[in-house]
């Protein structure tokens, strides 16, 4: 049995999570096709028979706007020194300014990192040559995997690379986990992403949400989860007209949630303004964002 820890490491947007939930093969992280939809550090766990790996899900490295921002940037910056080898995921849309940043940060790592270049699917065998060429060019690494993580293209190739790279032979988790995170922190995520899903680009990244109780109640649950936003006209939003877009949100969350914990479901959900909220340490820690600092 090896095991090791990889940080998955990238601009916003390029299919990190989407990626890490196909090569586990269940759901782990939500995603959407907004940037910076990863806001906290999520480690997905992989087993076979022969290995475990430890994804480290990071949010994607950006130019802070926010104290929250610059809280996402730490703590990606925290995965790169704190993992075993470094798994850096770029798109098939060619090298930009943002790949250079964050392969800056790489660099100061000093360890084995896995080049994976998603969304094949999406250009031509001579493009993909020019990409590798053009990546190779600013870094000389360990490995070059081209994968599409929606189609679930070359994942099998993807993981044998990666298990070259697990030198621990210790189970840091069970056979059968998939997560490090809490069940709490999954149905917030859940209720976020369908939040995203439902408002499109209404709703910016400047809410969150937070699972105030779970109750059980014989063979069913009672959840309350607060949707937190940061001025007031996003709640009308949210809400929709008559309450239709909220209703909406709470079915697709609570049919999720009842998959997840295999129980029925009563979930309520309220939307409460914080205003400012990403700018104050206080909320910044009561919401889960401030456990790696600089």
């Amino acid at each position: 049995m090896h095991s090791g820890f990889v940080s998955v490491i990238g601009r916003p947007n390029v299919g990190k999570s989407t990626l890490i939930n196909s090569i586990i093969g269940k759901k782990v992280a939500i995603t959407s096709n907004k940037p910076q939809t990863t806001r906290n550090i999520i480690q997905g766990i992989y087993n076979d028979d022969e290995s475990q790996i430890v994804f480290v899900d990071t949010p994607g490295i950006h130019k802070p706007t926010s104290k929250l921002s610059k809280t996402l940037n730490n703590q990606a910056y925290y995965s790169i020194h704190d993992t075993d080898f470094i798994m850096f995921v770029v798109d098939s849309s060619g090298v930009g300014t943002g790949d250079e940043f964050v392969l800056g940060e790489i660099k100061k790592a000093d360890k084995p990192v896995v080049l994976v270049i998603n969304k094949i699917d999406l250009i031509s065998k001579e493009e993909l040559i020019k990409l590798v060429t053009d990546y190779s060019k600013l870094y000389d690494f360990s490995d070059i995997v081209p994968i599409s993580a929606l189609k679930k293209n070359n994942i099998k190739e993807l993981v044998k690379v990666l298990k070259k790279y697990l030198l621990d032979e210790v189970l840091y988790y069970g056979k059968n986990d998939i997560t490090n995170k809490s069940i709490e922190f999954q149905i917030a995520e859940i209720v976020r992403e369908k939040v995203f899903n439902a408002t499109f680009d209404e709703v910016p990244h400047s809410i969150t949400c937070v699972t105030d109780s779970i109750i059980r109640n014989n063979n069913a649950y009672n959840i309350l989860v607060s949707i937190i936003i940061d001025r007031e006209s996003l709640k009308k939003i949210i809400l929709g007209s008559r309450g239709e877009k909220i209703k909406k949100i709470g079915t697709s969350a609570r049919i999720e949630i009842e998959a997840l914990l295999g129980k029925k479901v009563y979930l309520e959900l309220f939307v409460k303004t914080v205003k400012k909220w990403r700018e104050k340490e206080k909320y910044l820690t009561e919401y889960g964002f401030n456990e790696y600092k600089e």
